[in-house]
């Protein structure tokens, strides 16, 4: 199946068949999203597949979790606020509720979202946007992708 690396998103990274990772962090994989209906979506990965929680890591990789996910929405805003028009600011959150292992969202938000969204959690997009085409993560942005990635190398130092 050719998206079969979406079943094991963490296993997939470690084996380096996962195509969304952006890079390698200390914690972690810096992943580009799948819907970039809000363009520069990404995610941090834990590289630990059993881990569920931030609370099952010990403290030094809670804050490595947690530097990297600094560094991930930081170089995400940044590669935002030069490619996109009415980049506003990064919302970072950990949730966990339908997926098991622990990640975090890194989402990008703009003044040109529905007046009725762009102060509300995007988890209340309507849930037809999360599947459409349009939206699918594609090779349209890859210049966007890239620009992340540079931005995480250049935090790196």
């Amino acid at each position: 199946m050719v998206d079969a690396w979406r079943d094991d998103r963490i296993g997939s990274a470690l084996r380096g068949e996962n195509p969304a990772v952006m890079r390698r962090l200390e914690a972690g994989f810096a992943v580009i999203g799948d819907v970039q209906f809000l363009p520069g979506y990404s995610v941090l990965l834990a590289d630990d597949p059993a881990v569920q929680r931030l609370s099952e890591l010990p403290r030094s990789g809670r804050l490595a979790f947690l530097a990297d996910m600094d560094r991930l929405g930081e170089a995400v805003e940044r590669a935002c606020r030069r490619a996109e028009t009415g980049f506003r600011r990064v919302n970072l959150e950990i949730l966990g509720n339908a997926d098991g292992f622990l990640h975090a969202h890194v989402w990008p938000r703009y003044e040109w979202e529905p007046a009725e969204l762009v102060r509300r959690p995007v988890w209340l997009y309507p849930r037809e946007m999360w599947g459409e085409e349009r939206y699918a993560l594609g090779p349209r942005h890859d210049r966007l992708r890239e620009a992340i990635g540079e931005e995480l190398d250049r935090l790196a130092g």
